[in-house]
C-alpha cells in the first residue's frame, strides 16, 4: 500500500512540473557578423517579434567582425540541432561553406543583410543594396548639380553590401563626366578606421567636393578628420542608416554633420516572420526586399518625432509585456497552490485508506507472526542441532586428515632415503639416474606438502610456536633471492630485488625458517603467473605505523595475469584455488598468512586482471636480548624443491625427422613430460610444448603423427585444445590422447566431445601408453589410403572437416588438369593454406606430396583416354597438363609400368 501511495505522489508532482514548465517548440540560432548600433536595433526586433510566437526559443551570437568567430557560431548551432539558422554573413567568401553544411544538414537557413555566394540557403531578407548604390549615386548628381569630386569610403571588403553599394554608385556616375570619384578605401565598417583613411587622403588630395560613407559611423569619422583639418565645410558628408537616436545618422543630420544620409531598414520583426512561415510550412518569398528612403534636412524632424513616438510605444509595449509576464507567474503560483491542495486531499484519502485497511489485516498479521515465530524458533534448534553435527563431522575429518599425513610421513621418508642411496651407486645407467632424480625430487614435493598440512593443523590448533632468533633481514633476503635467479634466466624474467635504504639495519627477530617459507612461496607464485619477458620485483623498506612502532615492510609485484575481484576476497583462504587448471593444494598462500600473524604481522594484496599483482609483508622489527651475537639466527635453506618445481626444463626444441613418425607432448609438468618423452624417444621424433597454446602453435607448425595432452594446464586446457586442434584444418587429422588425473566418467566425456582419440589416467602404465600410442597410429595410418583408394575406408572413419579437405582438392586437381602451370602455391591460396601447410596436411592424409598427387591423377586420366577416345598420344599428353610427349611417356611408364605406345599395341 505504501508503494502505491509513493507511486500517486509521484505522478500527481510530475502532472504538477508539466502544468508549470513552458514547452520549446522551436529553437532558433542567430549569427551576427558585428556588434553595433544597427545590429542592436535588429536584434532587439528580433526578440520582441519572437514574444508573439508560443515556444520560440532564440539565441544570438555575435562575431564582431571576425571570420572564424563566425565560423565557430555557426558550427555550434549546427551541433545543437537548432530548427532554424539565421545569419548575417560577415565576408561572403568565408562564410559560404559553413552555410551551406548547415543547409546540407538540413537546417533552414535565412540570410539577413549580406548575401553569400551560394544558392544554398532557404530565404534571404534585406534591402537591396544595389539600388541604394544607385539611389546615393542620384542624390550625388543632384546635389553636385551634375559637377564635383567624389570620394568613396565603403565597408568591409569582401562583404556583400559594400561590393552592391560601390557598383550601383559607379553604374550612375559613370554616365556623368562631370562626377568624378577621386578614390576609394576601405573603412571596413567603424568609424575610427574611416577617419585613420581620410587622414592618409588629405595627405596627398584635399580637393573633395562629396565623401560618400556606406554607413553614417563612417561618414562621421570622415567628418572630424576633416574638423581636424578645418576642411568640413568645403565638401558634403552622406552616409546610409538613417538610425535614430543621440548621435546617430537622423542626430547629425539636424546637427548639421551629415548632409543625407539614407535609410537601411533593419528588419528584425519581418525577418522572424519568415522564419516562423518556414518552421510552421506556410508560404514565404524566397527574397524579402526591404524598402529604403533618402533622409536630408527636408524631412530629419519630421523622422525624428516618428521614431521617438516608436520608442515610446516599444516602451509600452516592454511592459505590457512585464505586466503579462507577472500575471502568467501569478496564474502559475494560485495553480501549483491548487494542485498542492488537491494532492494533499488526495494524500489525506489514501492515507485514511491505508489506516482502515492496516487495522483490518493488523490481528490476521500477528496470528502469522505467531505461527512463522514458532516455525523459526523450531528451524533454529535444527540449524544448531546441524551445526554442532558439521562441527563435529569436520573436527573427525581433519583429524583423520592430520592421522594420514603422518602416516604418509614414514613411508615418504622411506623411499627418499633409499632413492638417496640408490643416486650414489655409480654403475646406474643415466636413464635409470634420470628417472631416480624424478623419484627424489617428487618425494620432497610430497613431504613438503604434507609438512605445510601439518603445520597449518598445528595452527588452527594454537600449537604452532615460533622459534625467535636475530636476523639481518636484507641479508637473507638477498641468500634466499640468490636461488630464483637461475629460474629467472630460464624463464626469461627480469627479477630484482631493490632496499630503499642500504644504511638501514633491518636486524630483527623472526623465525627464519618460517619467514623463509613465506618468501618462497610468494617468489613461487609469482613465477607461476609472470610471462615470458614480464618482471618480477621485491622491494625491501622500513616504515612507522601510527600504532607505534617500526615494521620492515616486504613488496613482492609481478607482472602477470592478476586475480579477478571475485578471487581476490578468498585468496588467503585454506584450500582455495582461482581455478582447477592451475596446480597447487590451496594451503600455501593460507600458511603464509598464518605465519606472518604469528609474527604479529600483516600481509594484503592488491591486484589489476591482466597487468599483474602486489603482496606487501609488514613484520614488527624486534629483537630480542642473546649472549652473544655468534648465536644469531642463520637460516637453513628448505625450499630447494620450490624452485625445482617451478623449473621447466625446456630442451632445444627438435625439428621433426621425415624418417620418423612426430610425436608432441602437451603437459605443463616438465618431468612427465621428460618421463614420456624417455619412453618415445627410440621410436619417434618428440616434441614438447608447456601449455595448450603453446602446443597449439607447435601442433599448426610441424603437423605431429600424434599428440598426447594433459587436462588440467594452465593458459589453454587440455579440453580446449583438443577442441581447437579437432577444428583447424591443419591439424584435424591429428589423434589427440588425453592424459588425466581425474577418472570421473564425466570428464571423459567431455574429453570425448572435444574430439579426443583415446584417455589415459595417471598415473598411467607404460606399456599401456605405448600400445595405446601405437594403436593410434595404425589407425592414422588407415586414413592416408582414404585419397588413393576411396573403397578401402568409410566415410565414417573421416572427419568432416577431412572429407571436406580431400573432395575440394581432388575438386581443383579436377578442374585445372589441363593447367601445365599449376603449382603448390596455387592450390594452396585456393584451398587458405600456405604452401608448407598444405604440402604437411597432404603428407600426412595421403603419405603421398600434393605434386605426387597432381602428376598420378593427370596419368590415370590419360590412361583412361588412351582407353576411351582415338586421340594420339600428344593430344592426350598436352591435355592432361605435361608439358611434353618424351617426359608424359616416362612418367606413364614409370607408373603403370609399361609405355602408352605398349598400352595401345595391347588395346588394338
Amino acid at each position: 500500500m505504501k508503494n502505491y501511495l509513493l507511486l500517486s505522489i509521484l505522478c500527481l508532482a510530475g502532472i504538477l512540473m508539466s502544468c508549470t514548465q513552458k514547452h520549446t517548440r522551436y529553437r532558433i540560432g542567430v549569427s551576427q557578423c558585428s556588434d553595433d548600433e544597427w545590429r542592436h536595433k535588429m536584434n532587439n526586433e528580433i526578440v520582441r517579434e519572437a514574444l508573439f510566437y508560443d515556444g520560440v526559443e532564440v539565441e544570438i551570437r555575435t562575431a564582431k567582425d571576425n571570420n572564424r568567430n563566425q565560423i565557430a557560431d555557426i558550427k555550434y548551432f549546427i551541433d545543437k540541432k537548432v530548427d532554424l539558422l539565421i545569419v548575417a554573413p560577415n565576408e561572403a567568401a568565408a562564410i559560404t561553406p559553413v552555410v551551406e553544411k548547415a543547409y546540407r544538414q538540413g537546417i533552414p537557413v535565412v540570410v539577413i543583410d549580406r548575401k553569400i555566394l551560394s544558392d544554398k540557403y532557404t530565404a534571404f531578407v534585406g534591402a537591396d543594396n544595389y539600388e541604394i548604390g544607385k539611389d546615393v549615386g542620384q542624390y550625388i548628381l543632384n546635389r553636385l548639380h551634375g559637377k564635383g569630386k567624389v570620394l568613396e569610403i565603403t565597408g568591409l571588403e569582401g562583404s556583400t553590401p559594400a561590393m552592391e553599394r560601390h557598383k550601383g554608385l559607379t553604374d550612375v556616375l559613370k554616365e556623368e563626366p562631370g562626377i568624378e570619384i577621386t578614390a576609394s578605401v576601405d573603412g571596413a565598417w567603424l568609424q575610427s578606421v574611416a577617419g585613420e583613411k581620410m587622414d592618409s587622403v588629405f595627405q596627398t588630395n584635399k580637393n573633395i567636393d562629396l565623401v560618400f560613407a556606406q554607413n553614417d559611423r563612417m561618414a562621421i569619422g570622415a567628418y572630424l578628420s576633416a574638423r581636424q583639418q578645418q576642411l568640413e565645410k568645403e565638401m558634403l558628408f552622406v552616409g546610409i542608416d538613417a538610425l535614430p537616436g543621440k548621435e546617430y545618422g537622423v542626430e547629425q543630420i539636424i546637427n548639421g554633420v551629415l548632409d543625407a544620409t539614407f535609410i537601411y531598414p533593419t528588419g528584425g520583426d519581418k525577418v522572424v516572420q519568415v522564419a516562423m512561415d518556414i518552421l510552421e510550412k506556410r508560404p514565404y518569398e524566397r527574397d524579402t526586399k526591404l524598402s529604403t528612403a533618402l533622409v536630408d534636412k527636408t524631412n530629419a524632424r519630421v523622422m525624428q518625432l516618428q521614431t521617438d513616438h516608436i520608442t515610446e510605444q516599444d516602451g509600452k509595449i516592454e511592459r505590457l509585456n512585464n505586466q503579462v509576464n507577472e500575471y502568467l507567474s501569478r496564474y502559475s503560483a494560485q495553480t501549483m497552490f491548487l494542485y498542492a491542495c488537491l494532492i494533499i486531499l488526495l494524500l489525506f484519502a489514501a492515507l485514511l485508506a491505508i489506516i482502515v485497511r492496516a487495522y483490518w489485516t493488523k490481528n490476521r498479521m500477528n496470528m502469522e507472526l505467531s505461527r512463522q515465530k514458532k516455525k523459526l524458533e523450531e528451524q533454529r534448534d535444527q540449524l544448531i542441532n546441524l551445526s554442532k553435527q558439521l562441527e563435529e563431522a569436520t573436527h573427525a575429518k581433519l583429524v583423520f586428515f592430520t592421522n594420514v599425513s603422518h602416516d604418509f610421513r614414514t613411508p615418504l621418508t622411506l623411499v627418499a632415503d633409499p632413492v638417496e642411496q640408490l643416486l650414489e651407486d655409480k654403475a646406474l645407467t643415466p636413464r635409470q639416474q634420470s628417472l631416480l632424480k624424478v623419484v627424489h625430487k617428487n618425494v620432497h614435493i610430497l613431504l613438503r606438502l604434507v609438512n605445510q598440512i601439518l603445520d597449518f593443523r598445528k595452527y588452527e590448533n594454537d600449537k604452532l610456536e615460533l622459534v625467535r632468533a636475530n636476523m639481518n633481514l636484507r641479508v637473507q633476503l638477498q641468500e634466499w633471492s640468490h636461488s630464483f635467479q637461475t629460474l629467472a634466466l630460464k624463464k626469461h624474467i627480469h627479477f630484482v630485488l631493490e632496499v630503499n635504504d642500504d644504511r638501514a639495519d633491518y636486524l630483527m627477530a623472526v623465525d627464519a625458517e618460517k619467514m623463509e617459507r613465506v618468501y618462497f612461496n610468494l617468489l613461487s607464485n609469482a613465477f607461476k603467473f609472470t610471462p615470458e619477458n614480464g618482471t618480477i620485483t621485491v622491494t625491501l623498506s622500513t616504515l612507522t605505523k601510527e600504532e607505534g612502532g617500526r615494521y620492515a615492510r616486504l613488496v613482492v609485484a609481478d607482472t602477470g595475469s592478476g586475480i579477478s575481484v571475485q578471487h581476490i576476497r578468498h585468496i588467503f583462504d585454506r584450500f582455495y584455488q582461482i581455478d582447477v587448471n592451475h596446480a597447487g593444494s590451496g594451503i600455501g598462500l593460507a600458511l603464509a598468512k598464518a605465519f606472518v600473524e604469528l609474527h604479529g604481522g600483516e600481509i594484503t594484496v592488491d591486484s589489476v586482471e591482466g597487468k599483474g599483482t602486489v603482496f606487501t609483508v609488514d613484520i614488527p622489527m624486534t629483537v630480542v636480548e642473546e649472549p652473544s651475537a655468534d648465536l644469531v639466527q642463520e637460516p637453513r635453506i628448505t625450499q630447494q624443491t620450490v624452485v625445482e618445481e617451478l623449473e621447466d626444463m625446456e630442451t632445444e626444441e627438435q625439428i621433426p625427422d621425415e624418417n620418423k613418425e612426430c610425436i608432441l607432448i602437451i603437459d605443463d609438468n616438465a618431468d612427465v613430460r621428460d618421463y614420456v618423452k624417455s619412453l618415445l624417444k627410440e621410436e619417434y621424433t618428440v616434441i614438447e610444448a608447456p601449455d595448450g597454446r603453446a602446443g597449439l602453435k607447435k601442433a599448426m607448425k610441424y603437423v605431429p603423427d600424434a599428440i598426447i595432452c594433459d587436462v588440467m594446464m594452465p593458459v589453454m586446457d587440455g579440453l580446449e585444445c583438443c577442441r581447437k586442434l579437432k577444428t583447424e584444418l591443419q591439424t584435424s587429422h591429428i589423434p589427440v590422447m588425453l592424459l588425466t588425473a581425474c577418472s570421473l566418467d564425466e570428464q571423459r566425456i567431455q574429453g570425448f566431445e572435444c574430439g579426443a582419440d583415446s584417455y589415459i589416467s595417471k598415473p598411467f602404465n607404460s606399456k599401456l601408453l605405448l600400445v595405446r600410442l601405437r594403436n593410434l597410429m595404425d589407425n592414422h595410418k588407415r586414413l592416408k589410403q582414404f585419397f588413393g583408394d576411396k573403397t578401402s575406408l568409410s566415410k565414417e572413419s573421416v572427419s568432416d572437416v577431412d572429407k571436406g579437405f580431400v573432395d575440394r582438392f581432388r575438386e581443383l586437381i579436377e578442374e585445372n588438369l589441363a593447367d601445365s602451370e599449376l603449382s603448390v602455391e596455387d592450390l594452396g591460396g585456393k584451398m587458405g593454406l600456405s604452401r608448407v601447410q598444405l604440402y604437411r596436411k597432404i603428407k600426412a592424409l595421403t603419405n603421398y606430396s600434393p605434386n605426387e598427387l597432381v602428376r598420378i591423377a593427370r596419368l590415370k586420366k590419360a590412361a583412361s583416354l588412351l582407353a576411351s577416345s582415338e586421340k594420339t598420344i600428344s593430344e592426350i599428353t598436352y591435355e592432361v597438363g605435361f608439358t611434353s610427349p618424351s617426359y608424359f611417356t616416362k612418367c606413364y611408364k614409370d607408373y603403370f609400368g609399361e609405355s602408352p605406345t605398349d598400352f595401345l599395341k595391347r588395346r588394338g
